[in-house]
């Protein structure tokens, strides 16, 4: 191995233990909130895509984790940021976590990278652009991954909270 080659396998192996950290800081406060809340659920951790991934699940098929996704999620939204801070206040970095609950977010993504390879799909067909609704940051992402994956580009336009994705012809 080279120095260089030696030193980036370092700086992987030193961002994976820092998401591995951010997950387990993540991990205790939502078990605390949980508890809070006599809420039943299991915490998984994992890193995906540079960043860490915070899962809240119920072995027993509870409607009760719902409340913590509400109405088109935005209880989850703002657990997630929630959580973001409690990571910064022990680690004083920025954190990107990701947090699903009950599986809404990985349902959600489905349903967006096809929402994303449909519009594709119909600009590729008309050779017009196409505007999307307005989403979340983390919505447009997938579309726009979804977009990308389709061989075309997109863009995001507009002001918070009305930003939304538009899709190119390529």
């Amino acid at each position: 191995m080279t120095e260089g080659t030696t030193s980036a396998a370092a700086e992987g192996a030193d961002a994976l233990t820092r998401l591995e950290q951010e997950g387990e800081i993540a991990a205790d406060y939502l078990e605390g909130l949980l508890d809070i809340a006599d809420l039943d659920g299991d915490i998984d951790m994992d890193v995906e895509a540079d960043r860490a991934s915070v899962s809240i699940i119920s072995d027993t098929g509870s409607r009760d984790l719902q409340k913590l996704v509400g109405r088109d999620g935005e209880v989850l939204e703002a657990l997630q940021e929630l959580t973001r801070l409690a990571v910064h206040r022990e680690t004083g970095d920025r954190s990107r976590l990701m947090l699903d609950v009950a599986g809404y977010r990985a349902k959600k993504r489905a349903e967006l990278s096809e929402l994303g390879a449909k519009a594709a799909a119909e600009v590729k067909s008309s050779g017009e652009p196409v505007k999307l609704k307005p989403m979340t940051p983390f919505e447009r992402k997938v579309v726009h991954d979804a977009v990308k994956a389709a061989g075309l580009r997109s863009e995001s336009e507009g002001e918070e909270p009305q930003r939304f994705v538009v899709v190119l012809p390529a």
